[in-house]
């Protein structure tokens, strides 16, 4: 059973440290000798990487960047060797772990699978489709909060697929990648079906992130925080670049993932609560406890980081992190303020903005910096039990299908 309590609940955090030295001295890889050696007039030099020109810029780079070994001996990857950014050690050798807390991750989140269509959404149809079974803020809450979520998951995947997996370069860490990046996938797919299965308009609902304000002042301050890192000729390597992709990290991982959906989801899930859009409000149950796992993973690479390159923690880069963080907060204010414009499902836009500020609180402290809103407290306990596994209904219970074996799917 995984053990919730070691997620994002939303009153406390386990945050764990690698216990490897982040400071430790690197020792480059050198590649196998050949069993034969050639007679020197069969010897044909190497040519140079500069011209091999199916690799991307970043990899050039990093080979043309890598001390050269003067003896021909094959020297195994340590745990002393590897980093979470600009390490030259050799990428696909996963074992031995420095972060075992990674891999850890990566298992849980496994443990954590799921699929939109095991969900039933009849009843949300039957009520969706009734003529007094929402009210028009109701209504109002499920289309603003799937249009931002629909392209909010996608913008985050290409983010992790084009970008941060790149520049990440420890194997553990990317093979949690991996599944994060699967998982936003399955996000997409899920509000796709919600979508669908409501006979929602898509072209209304997937172009609210260009046509609704609120809703587009979110996913503009996200974007911005891509165009450096998404550059292929973009790498980390000097303090510049690497403060360029901490400040991605904190943008998606602290305000994207951190922030951004709080509102959206405590709405939809406050729904549920009242046997309204169950089926909707079960799909969001169970992305939440995803984001949850993705943004303890998120902080827990961002101080690995500040750990192991303590020079672009400055008190100017400390400065900025904070201030993405209460900008976001106020963009998500913004936002709560758009979709209740008056009370409803027990909430108002002053609760929600006292909500925020105290997610705000503690996504500064997890990353080490001072709370900026004084007094905030949680008004929503119960979303704390929704994200704890163990409080709540077994997380099987529902499914409405059964998964397809290799043998039962057909190739044709």
């Amino acid at each position: 059973m995984l053990d919730w309590n070691a997620y994002d609940t939303d009153v406390d955090d386990h945050a764990e440290v690698s216990t490897a030295n982040p400071n430790a001295a690197l020792s480059p890889v050198t590649a196998q000798p050949s069993l034969v050696t050639p007679t020197p007039s069969a010897q044909i030099p190497p040519a140079p990487v500069s011209e091999v020109t199916d690799l991307p810029p970043s990899v050039v780079a990093l080979a043309q960047a890598a001390p050269k070994n003067t003896n021909d001996s094959l020297e195994r990857v340590t745990v002393d060797q590897k980093r979470m950014i600009n390490c030259r050690a050799d990428l696909n050798q996963l074992v031995p772990f420095k972060y075992q807390w990674a891999w850890q991750k990566y298992l849980d989140a496994c443990a954590n699978h799921w699929m939109p269509q095991e969900i039933n959404m009849s009843e949300d149809v039957k009520l969706w489709n009734s003529s007094d079974g929402l009210s028009d803020d109701e209504r109002t809450i499920v289309k603003r909060s799937l249009g931002f979520f629909s392209t909010a998951d996608s913008l985050v995947a290409n983010n992790l697929v084009l970008a941060v997996y790149r520049l990440i370069t420890n194997p553990e860490c990317r093979q949690y990648l991996l599944r994060q990046a699967f998982e936003e996938a399955i996000h997409t797919h899920a509000y796709q079906y919600c979508i669908e299965s409501l006979r929602m308009d898509e072209g209304e609902i997937f172009n609210m992130y260009h046509e609704v304000p609120s809703v587009a002042r979110k996913a503009s301050w996200a974007l911005k925080y891509t165009r450096a890192i998404s550059d292929p000729t973009f790498t980390t390597g000097t303090p510049e670049t690497d403060a360029e992709l901490l400040r991605n990290l904190i943008a998606y991982y602290c305000v994207m993932e951190g922030m951004f959906f709080y509102c959206g989801f405590t709405q939809i899930l406050s729904m549920g609560q009242r046997n309204k859009m169950t089926g909707t409000s079960e799909q969001f149950q169970y992305i939440l406890r995803d984001e949850s796992m993705h943004v303890n993973f998120g902080i827990d690479v961002i101080n690995q980081i500040k750990a192991e390159n303590p020079e672009i923690w400055s008190e100017e880069m400390q400065a900025c992190a904070a201030d993405m963080i209460v900008d976001g907060t106020h963009l998500e204010i913004e936002y709560a303020r758009d979709t209740m414009p008056r009370g409803i499902l027990g909430m108002n836009a002053n609760i929600m903005e006292e909500y925020l500020q105290f997610i705000a609180n503690r996504r500064l402290a997890q990353i080490g910096l001072s709370e900026r809103f004084s007094g905030a407290r949680n008004p929503f306990p119960w979303m704390s039990e929704i994200m704890d596994l163990k409080k709540e209904k077994n997380f099987f219970e529902t499914r409405v299908i059964e998964y397809q074996t290799g043998g039962a799917l057909n190739w044709d």
